[in-house]
């Protein structure tokens, strides 16, 4: 089982494919990856059946979670509870986010 993770593997990795986000560990009690969302690239995700925390890296914009938009910058962190609409949007920038599920990345 890997127990070390680099991130730059993984941000290369949607750089290089037609994905805006890569899942680097799913198992069946946590599931961890990044995304990264370009100027004006949709945020494409659907509610999940696990609870779900972000982590910005970098970037600004904001995080809509049940109809609110939540300001999002460098450093912030954000709880979004499982089967909960939400999506990022208005980036000017590039925006890098880690996350993490409560549960398999499903």
């Amino acid at each position: 089982m890997k127990l070390e993770y680099d991130l730059t593997t993984y941000l290369e990795k949607i750089k290089n494919g037609s994905s805006y986000f890569s899942t680097f560990i799913n198992k069946d009690g946590l599931a961890a990856g990044v995304l990264i969302l370009q100027p004006g690239e949709k945020d494409t995700q659907t509610p999940h059946d696990s609870d779900e925390v972000y982590y910005v890296i970098s970037g600004t914009g904001f995080l809509n979670i049940k109809d609110k938009d939540y300001p999002v910058s460098k450093n912030k962190l954000f709880f979004v509870a499982k089967n909960v609409e939400h999506f990022f949007h208005g980036n000017t920038n590039e925006l890098k986010v880690l996350y993490f599920f409560g549960g398999p990345d499903s």
